[in-house]
């Protein structure tokens, strides 16, 4: 019963010097100073948050409104709720959306974006209907033809007119103006 304690700590110190908590560090290498291991620390994106949180490195971003296909979506479909929205995965899904309450159809949107650029084969649209009776049986279905071809021309126009506008978009010299 006396060895208990003795056992305790060597068990902890081997698991606290195995888990990789502690790493030896050459001194010469290592600033005496507070501040300035605090500040590599930071610049090296190292670091505890509050309630263990690790802090995360910065990066560079892209944001979408530099993106002329992700805004012109945004803007073609800016009437209905949006379910889920990932720039970063190309997506953009909508929520269900019903013009009349008194309708018992929906319809929802999804758009993955394939390329930046503005060409037909840069989206890939689907559009889904859901229709549901009174006692809330619903039967969902794609909807194809006309009206999502509809939608992704709409969207390539816009798209088409935010790289004219953009005046830090420079014009490609190897393409012949005709």
């Amino acid at each position: 019963m006396h060895n208990l304690p003795k056992f305790i700590i060597i068990l902890f110190f081997i698991l606290y010097s195995g888990c990789g908590i502690y790493k030896p560090v050459d001194a010469k290498k290592v600033s005496p100073t507070g501040s300035e291991r605090a500040k590599k620390n930071i610049e090296e994106g190292r670091g505890v948050g509050l309630f263990g949180q690790m802090s995360r490195k910065g990066g560079t971003f892209e944001f979408a409104n530099a993106n002329e296909l992700w805004r012109a979506s945004l803007d073609v479909i800016d009437f209905m709720p949006l379910a889920s929205v990932n720039y970063s995965g190309g997506i953009i899904i909508t929520d269900w959306y019903s013009g009349d309450e008194g309708t018992n159809e929906t319809v929802k949107i999804s758009i993955r974006f394939l390329t930046n650029e503005i060409r037909s084969d840069a989206l890939e649209i689907k559009m889904f209907t859901k229709s549901c009776n009174n006692q809330n049986n619903c039967v969902t279905s794609e909807i194809s033809g006309n009206l999502v071809t509809e939608i992704k021309k709409e969207i390539l126009k816009r798209a088409a007119q935010y790289e004219k506008e953009d005046p830090n978009k420079q014009k490609n010299p190897n393409k012949s103006s005709g």
